[in-house]
């Protein structure tokens, strides 16, 4: 059974959704319909979300669309279309998927408009080769590049480079239509170029930012209503490695405090066949083994969106028993983080944090609790 201070962690991760909920996020930034063809398109794990949101706002107004969102992200629209595809690795629907938003905005007029939806995940679920590439090219560069430890904009760079959609692509064959993007942010900087690497996003675009880490971050330190520090929202690196920086820093905090962090770590998967895992329950592993079970210290990462790598989980709990109850079950904590296996270390413990498919997307969320 969970104590107060891991429902009170899992609390303020709630509140960091919470602020970034499409239904919310998405009407104060809408354009009102244009006067000509009004198009909606999308990508990203918040997209169908998103264009919910758009049609509870413009309702009784005359629109069309299409956005693609990942497997199992759906939810009921009724003038947008909503395609699902495969990710972080794209797959057949996820070229369709590309191939059918491109064809939604050709031959669009200058009174038209197109309003873009885009979160993170459209790299893999807009998946159209360039000149000369096949969809089994992306696949095998993304596997790689997901298991090369690269930063997030390095991984996009490539992938536009490789791209007929990404890199502005798509915002070049909406014109002469006015084009208006809504963003959530999942990338550290907040850099629209990189956000879903940037279909819709050139010099001069209107491109809106309508949730960011650091807005989950402020409303989070608000729930938890005590002395918070935040340590930034674009933190990357190996999350093994930010997880004993963090164990440090909570070790050096005499008063209580709550230590809030957002951003993206990388794994690197060396030549062993990893186990089951993401970045968030790495972190958490590494970090619990830092602390030593430090007697006043909990802690709390996972991935806004509900889904930590390619798990079911969004992240996992650290209680300062979490060693001793690992030994008395047989596990060897090192062991499991050296076999990148941290997914199933917490499975054990009982202390996986699952939300389900969370229809939004602004990065990992890290607490850590020093009473």
């Amino acid at each position: 059974m969970e104590d107060d201070n891991a429902r009170f962690l899992r609390r303020v991760f709630g509140a960091a959704i919470a602020a970034a909920d499409p239904a919310l996020c998405v009407p104060p930034s809408l354009p009102r319909p244009g006067a000509g063809r009004n198009i909606v398109i999308g990508a990203g794990k918040a997209a169908a979300a998103m264009a919910a949101a758009v049609e509870t706002a413009w309702a009784g107004q005359d629109f069309e669309g299409v956005v693609v969102t990942r497997y199992g992200h759906a939810v009921p629209t009724q003038k947008i279309r909503v395609l699902e595809a495969a990710h972080p690795v794209p797959d057949a629907a996820s070229e369709a998927a590309a191939r059918e938003i491109s064809a939604a905005v050709l031959g669009l007029r200058q009174e038209d408009q197109v309003v873009a939806l885009i979160s993170g995940g459209a790299s893999a679920l807009l998946a159209l080769p360039a000149s000369g590439l096949t969809l089994e090219d992306k696949v095998f560069i993304n596997k790689a590049l997901l298991a090369s430890g690269a930063p997030i904009s390095t991984m996009n760079r490539i992938r536009k480079a490789l791209s007929g959609i990404k890199g502005g692509k798509l915002a070049a064959a909406c014109a002469p239509a006015r084009l208006v993007t809504l963003a959530i942010s999942d990338v550290p900087g907040d850099d629209p170029a990189v956000i879903g690497s940037g279909p819709t996003w050139a010099e001069g675009a209107d491109y809106r930012l309508i949730a960011t880490p650091r807005m989950a971050l402020d409303a989070a330190a608000r729930e938890a209503g005590m002395a918070v520090e935040i340590l930034g929202d674009a933190l990357e690196g190996e999350a093994a490695a930010l997880g004993r920086d963090q164990a440090a820093l909570a070790l050096l905090t005499k008063e209580p405090k709550l230590l809030l962090s957002g951003g993206e770590t990388t794994v690197t998967i060396g030549g062993q066949k990893p186990g089951r895992g993401g970045r968030n329950t790495e972190f958490l592993l590494s970090l619990a083994l830092a602390l030593n079970g430090a007697p006043n210290i909990w802690a709390l990462a996972g991935d806004s969106d509900g889904i930590d790598g390619t798990e079911d989980a969004a992240g996992a709990v650290i209680t300062p028993d979490t060693l001793a109850r690992a030994q008395a079950l047989g596990l060897d904590a090192a062991a499991y983080l050296a076999a990148h296996d941290s997914y199933s270390f917490f499975s054990a413990l009982g202390d996986l944090v699952i939300t389900g498919p969370t229809l939004t997307n602004v990065n990992d969320i890290r607490a850590i609790l020093v009473t």
